[in-house]
């Protein structure tokens, strides 16, 4: 048995052939390329919440804002196409929490705005067109949510860096980074700068005008600022399609339209459908009227338009 152990163990090792050698080195390589791979992607999660792209104005950098505290979130309720809110105001608490505040107790969905259900309405009819939806006085993003989580690009404009920094929350929330993007101005008929108004407390109500800052909660102090303006021909240029226009300025919304009257100039079935408050007091209190919006807009071919509560939605023909 022991010459029978010596002849085993003299016998010499087989050699893998090289075809085989060279399989499972490639096999190796191919599983350390996709382990190390998997565990440092090349694309962190916060490095996709910009869309590369060239405006006259820089677009707001969400990763180099301040951080919106506390952060709540919650998902909108009874939406075709849900999305995820974040919660902009809280409220007196204790004794008189938001509304949205008290349904997150009770575990219910936050109450959806009647924005985001009449932007997926519309756009449910758009699907697979090409183009983009504008979302002017964006507020904390109620409409371009609705509109980038059925698949649509959304330009969202918005001069209050509290109400930013929730359209940056809901950005990361909704993973719609490569579709919003979003502008720190207000949008109005010329390039340059303009005061602003912002209520204490209140992110639902700024304006360019005080006293239209004032109308709804005329117990709040008012605070000025200054803001860049751009009119839209000056971003959206004559190639770029445009399916939906919504504008909620607090009464400035004859200038946001005289600032697009080559946009509202296009051919029908090139022409955005338009979506914009019709607050007479407001509209008032920045110096303008209905009257003077629908002449305008009769003027650039939308002879259709229909009162929604204060919202006027207008189509050529």
């Amino acid at each position: 048995m022991a010459n029978a152990w010596k002849r085993e163990n003299n016998k010499q090792p087989k050699l893998l052939s090289p075809i085989l050698l060279i399989l499972s080195l490639s096999l190796l390589l191919l599983l350390f390329l996709f382990f190390f791979s998997a565990r440092s992607p090349s694309n962190p999660p916060n490095s996709t919440l910009f869309v590369t792209r060239f405006y006259p104005i820089p677009s707001f950098n969400c990763l180099e804002s301040p951080q919106a505290h506390p952060v709540i979130a919650n998902i909108v309720e009874n939406l075709k196409y849900p999305f995820l809110y974040s919660l902009s105001d809280f409220g007196s608490l204790p004794d008189k929490p938001h509304k949205n505040i008290v349904r997150l107790l009770k575990g219910k969905p936050f109450r959806k705005p009647d924005i985001s259900a009449t932007i997926q309405q519309l756009l449910e009819e758009m699907k697979g067109r090409d183009g983009l939806v504008l979302d002017v006085g964006a507020n904390v993003g109620m409409a371009s949510f609705a509109a980038a989580v059925m698949g649509f690009k959304v330009l969202a404009f918005e001069p209050v860096i509290d109400n930013l920094k929730r359209i940056c929350d809901g950005i990361w929330f909704n993973r719609v980074a490569d579709l919003v993007t979003v502008f720190e101005a207000a949008v109005s008929d010329r390039i340059g700068n303009i005061t602003f108004y912002k209520l204490v407390g209140r992110l639902d109500n700024s304006a360019v005008s005080a006293n239209g800052a004032k109308l709804a909660f005329k117990s709040n102090e008012e605070i000025a600022f200054q803001v860049r303006t751009i009119p839209l021909d000056e971003l959206i240029p004559n190639s770029e399609p445009v399916l939906l226009l919504k504008i909620d300025v607090q009464g400035w919304e004859y200038h946001v339209l005289k600032g697009a009257v080559k946009l509202l100039s296009r051919k029908k079935d090139a022409a955005p459908y338009l979506i914009y408050e019709e607050d007479e007091r407001l509209l008032q209190a920045s110096n303008s009227s209905a009257k003077e919006i629908r002449d305008f807009l009769h003027g650039v071919g939308y002879s259709h338009c229909v009162q929604h509560g204060t919202d006027a939605h207008c189509t050529k023909g």
